[in-house]
């Protein structure tokens, strides 16, 4: 048996989804602008750590992205 997602799980994914959507690719641009103020070897490792997390946080929302349309769309239609 699967569990029925109510509405307001179909809500909470939704705004998690809206806050990774805003944070991801602020975090994408500060990766690339860190990377290219940072020059030494301490900072740069920040640098890249910031631009690795930024590309994580993207793939992620994409995957979320598709996960809530899914739930929502099977709520919406009762399956």
């Amino acid at each position: 048996m699967s569990k029925k997602t109510t509405t307001d799980t179909v809500v909470k994914k939704f705004l998690i989804l809206l806050g990774l959507l805003i944070v991801s690719p602020i975090t994408l641009s500060l990766g690339f602008k860190a990377q290219k103020i940072f020059t030494e070897s301490p900072k740069i490792y920040i640098a890249y750590i910031s631009l690795a997390l930024g590309v994580f946080l993207i793939f992620f929302t994409v995957y979320h992205g598709f996960k809530t349309i899914k739930s929502f769309l099977d709520t919406l239609f009762n399956t």
